[in-house]
């Protein structure tokens, strides 16, 4: 029987987090791994996996030493027969001959004999329930109680040598679930869903403390952020009610590569972290393994320096009962202007107000493409909604679909007021005597909620708040802002806006930094069903950057689609092909097809399962020969690399789902 997640979980009990106005990291157990302990009150950890064949003794150690220049603490290594996990021992030897220590992973899926071996052998192995001892055929199967627990005796017996093994040898052990390899007993009686991936973890978690051993590490990775979020949280909740703290492992699986990866792995890891959970980070890219540290560094170092604290407000904050952080519900609000809010998508803010506003040409950073020769515009696919000029006057026409913001003083005095709305303070706002009549936007912080002022305001329906914060925590800070609008009962649609200044890192640039801290700050409160538009406000990053970033985020949330989306894996020793020639040479041919998921994975074990959701798949089955799928269904076996590509296009055409670019 198929349970629904509200069926399992009717309200927030707080469990999960140990603050949700606030930033208080959650205390895990401490784990030994090798000579670097996680969890507890250890920093958060880097690490990666390697791209090398594991039999290329020298190729692995090479590339395991510039992983770990570059910030890795841990290293993964993948062992998917008893051959590689035999040559570990090789690798290990020559790592330590070159005065590397760093503590090894081996990463197993379907082999419980390489397991074995690779336990004896390195710090830590990694299993995923989904088909370590179980079984993955997309089989839908009736269990009765009896028949299921006969599945765990048989699971159980297969996999208690492995834990033997660990305990003996001091070895860690990461219980990996993802979301797209959930066995089909899980499926069968849990479902695609976030409660599935953590009953999948569960079982063997609970196998393991059956036979005293505790040096576990946990994680619940998925390609879509939100659900990896979600997992993630119940996974903390269902611990804690079985007395368990163990650390978590985040990260988002298959990201991709470029800003699509930087972004979407942010939402997702960078959320939790926002929650105080996660003790080790690894950011999937399809990039050479030494580009992810830095990446994950960027994320995790943001939270070293994060002191404990809650939000400024002189109000009791209470978490609504409709909030419910395991299921995605979009908050309730009005349309204000048929525009923004109640089904809309969320709208996009770009601040121009910098720009030379004589030049129609400005406006292709927003998206629209000025042709002097027909005196007209083009939208392109990522075209912002509103454009903030602040008191900056343009000496050209708009074009009709765009609206521009200005600041309330500036706008009282244009001549021509359509399409044009104005932005008050909240004391502005309560003195107007002046309004438009279709659209007001109102800048305010989470405090002001608390204030006189804010009970002066007059309500209706053209009201949109923009919401700002200059707290440290300020996700936590603009999340406790929604709780206080359900208390309040308003309806009030709400741009959430964040301003960064940065600067190139050795490590980082710039747009880096953005990418990484905005997609966590919006990301964080869009995946949860708060925000009808994002602002960022970055004045050291170029306008076409920002508005891509913007839409980026939009993208990963699945708030709102506007281009094509790729779930590629990282690359491993696998891979049949290259990776990221591949997903390049796949992208330069399908990325004018908005709103399709193309799956690219290097190997059948990033096959069906781990592209999870996607419409169509381009799997390596071999040397020089690929499987093409469509969603989780084979369509053609072992087509030639060549031609893989104009197969793949082919299937898309019959399913009528291709447009000529």
């Amino acid at each position: 029987m198929l349970l629904m997640e509200s069926e399992i979980i009717k309200s927030l009990t707080g469990r999960y987090c140990n603050s949700l106005s606030g930033y208080s990291r959650w205390l895990t157990r401490e784990v030994a791994i090798g000579d670097i302990p996680m969890g507890g009150v250890n920093p958060i950890r880097i690490q990666s996996m390697t791209t090398t064949d594991t039999m290329d003794t020298i190729g692995t150690v090479e590339q395991t030493i510039r992983m770990v220049n570059a910030g890795c603490e841990y290293v993964r290594i993948t062992a998917p027969s008893i051959k590689e996990a035999q040559n570990l021992a090789n690798i290990k030897a020559e790592l330590l001959k070159r005065g590397c220590k760093v503590p090894l992973v081996a990463d197993i899926h379907f082999t419980p004999n390489a397991a074995e071996v690779a336990a004896r052998i390195v710090e830590k192995v990694r299993v995923n329930p989904g088909n370590y001892a179980d079984k993955k055929k997309f089989d839908q199967l009736d269990y009765t109680d009896a028949e299921y627990q006969g599945e765990l005796d048989r699971i159980f017996q297969k996999f208690s040598p492995l834990v033997k093994i660990c305990k003996d040898y001091g070895t860690a052990m990461r219980i990996g679930t993802n979301h797209g390899s959930l066995s089909d007993r899980i499926m069968s009686r849990y479902g695609d869903t976030p409660k599935g991936m953590v009953e999948s973890a569960m079982e063997f978690i609970r196998m393991c403390e059956a036979l005293n051993y505790y040096s576990l590490v946990i994680s619940m990775k998925s390609s879509n952020p939100q659900v990896m979020v979600q997992a993630y949280r119940l996974l903390v909740e269902t611990m804690v009610a079985e007395g368990m703290n163990y650390p978590l492992h985040l990260g988002v699986t298959e990201a991709g590569d470029g800003e699509d990866g930087r972004i979407k792995s942010a939402v997702g890891i960078g959320t939790l972290l926002e929650d105080g959970l996660g003790d080790t980070v690894r950011v999937s890219l399809t990039e050479e393994p030494e580009a992810e540290a830095p990446v994950a560094k960027a994320l995790a170092n943001r939270y070293e320096r994060r002191a404990v604290s809650v939000v400024e407000t002189t109000t009791q904050i209470t978490v609504p009962e409709i909030f419910n952080p395991y299921e995605y519900r979009k908050r309730e609000t009005y349309e204000a202007n048929t525009f923004i809010g109640g089904h809309m998508v969320p709208r996009i803010v770009l601040d121009l107000s910098k720009a030379n506003l004589k030049d129609q040409a400005i406006l292709a950073d927003a998206g629209y493409l000025y042709s002097p020769i027909l005196d007209k515009y083009n939208m392109a696919d990522r075209s912002v909604d509103f454009v903030y000029l602040a008191d900056q006057l343009p000496s050209f026409n708009f074009p009709g679909n765009l609206k521009q913001i200005y600041n309330q003083a500036t706008w009282q005095k244009l001549e021509n007021k359509a399409n044009c709305h104005p932005l008050f303070t909240l004391n502005e706002y309560a003195d107007a005597s002046g309004k438009c009549t279709s659209l007001n936007l109102v800048s305010l912080k989470p405090v002001d909620l608390s204030g006189e002022l804010f009970s002066r305001i007059p309500f209706d329906e053209t009201l949109v708040f923009v919401l700002e914060t200059s707290a440290e925590n300020g996700m936590a800070d603009q999340r406790s802002f929604f709780f206080q609008l359900e208390q309040f009962d308003l309806k009030v649609p709400v741009i959430i806006k964040r301003s960064y200044e940065f600067a190139d890192q050795p490590d980082v640039t710039a747009l880096e930094q953005l990418q990484l801290y905005a997609a966590t700050d919006l990301g964080g409160l869009l995946i949860d069903g708060f925000g009808d538009g994002i602002w960022i406000d970055a004045p050291s990053i170029k306008a076409a950057d920002v508005t891509s970033t913007s839409f980026g985020i939009l993208q990963a949330t699945r708030s709102r689609i506007s281009k094509t989306e790729y779930i590629s894996c990282p690359s491993c020793g696998r891979t049949l092909f290259d990776l990221q020639e591949t997903t390049q040479m796949i992208r330069s041919r399908t990325s004018h097809l908005k709103g399709l998921k193309i799956a690219i994975m290097g190997c059948i074990v990033n096959g069906p399962g781990e592209m999870a959701d996607a419409n169509y798949g381009y799997v390596g089955a071999g040397p020089g020969k690929i499987t093409l799928y469509r969603g989780k269904e084979v369509v053609k076996k072992n087509v030639n690399t060549d031609q893989a590509l104009d197969e793949l296009i082919g299937i898309i055409s019959t399913d009528g789902n291709w447009i000529e670019p």
